[in-house]
């Protein structure tokens, strides 16, 4: 699990093999495009207009990000006081800019075509960290214990909500970006939910999930799906492998078969009289 974004950033555009080399070429105090300078020209060179485009907007999005970092670093370096002194340099107290700042990360190697998929928590398992950004000033974990007590409940769902409130940064990133005919967002799959359907008693059934982005057509969208009683929810993980052309899965953990993710079931008729 990586949680530090200067680590990822040098792992995806980190001039350098090693480690050390990395924090050298940092210590030079020089951006990682100066090091591209002449390999960019020359790529622009051969692109047209709306690649020619595409690209800068790509190279300021990374020298963009990389500023952010460095920033964050200036300043934890500083002395002043920080709400996580045991975190990475490269880790921002405030939870929102560091979610927003690996959003913005994961973007960009999907708009690059360093990988195709990443899995990212918003909240680790068993964790205590508080979210006061949330209005709740409350530990993530012992709040999910909540004893059935309604305003225990009303807190822990503002961490929740709070935790949800970040994704639609994310979703717009990639409906911004272009990718081909269309953008990030109509060609991705985007997974979000939660193991957990009743985190007091440990309870994995009805744990909510929600998809978004079209997986390059496969999926339409604007849907809301409720599951019959007992269905696992490996049904609608194995759909989605389908979908991403994995036909050749028969089956994905416990699941039964696939779910229907592209219509909504009938409402059932009602033959009473009266």
């Amino acid at each position: 699990m990586t949680r530090d974004p200067r680590f990822v950033f040098d792992q995806l555009f980190g001039v350098g093999a090693t480690p050390l080399e990395r924090a050298e070429r940092r210590a030079e105090d020089r951006s990682i495009l100066d090091w591209l300078t002449t390999a960019t020209a020359r790529l622009k060179k051969d692109l047209g207009a709306a690649d020619r485009a595409r690209l800068g907007e790509y190279l300021d999005d990374v020298r963009e990000i990389e500023r952010r970092i460095q920033k964050i670093e200036t300043y934890n370096r500083s002395g002043e006081p920080r709400e996580l002194p045991g975190a990475p340099i490269g880790v921002p107290d405030s939870f929102s800019e560091h979610v927003k700042l690996m959003f913005d990360l994961q973007a960009l190697a999907f708009a690059s075509d360093i990988t195709r998929v990443f899995t990212f928590k918003l909240g680790r398992d068993a964790s205590n960290r508080v979210y006061p950004e949330s209005g709740f000033k409350g530990a993530f974990h012992s709040s999910s214990h909540h004893g059935e007590r309604e305003e225990r409940i009303m807190d822990f769902a503002k961490i929740n909500t709070h935790h949800v409130s970040m994704v639609p940064y994310f979703l717009e990133k990639l409906k911004k970006t272009s990718d081909g005919d269309g953008n990030l967002l109509d060609n991705s799959l985007i997974m979000y939910g939660s193991p957990m359907g009743d985190s007091n008693l440990h309870n994995h059934k009805r744990c909510p999930l929600f998809l978004a982005g079209r997986a390059g057509g496969q999926l339409k969208g604007g849907l809301h799906l409720k599951a019959a009683d007992g269905t696992p929810m490996a049904n609608a993980m194995l759909t989605v492998l389908h979908k991403l052309g994995l036909d050749d899965v028969p089956q994905f953990g416990d699941s039964t078969g696939e779910f229907d993710l592209t219509t909504v079931p009938a409402a059932p008729t009602d033959t009473s009289k009266g």
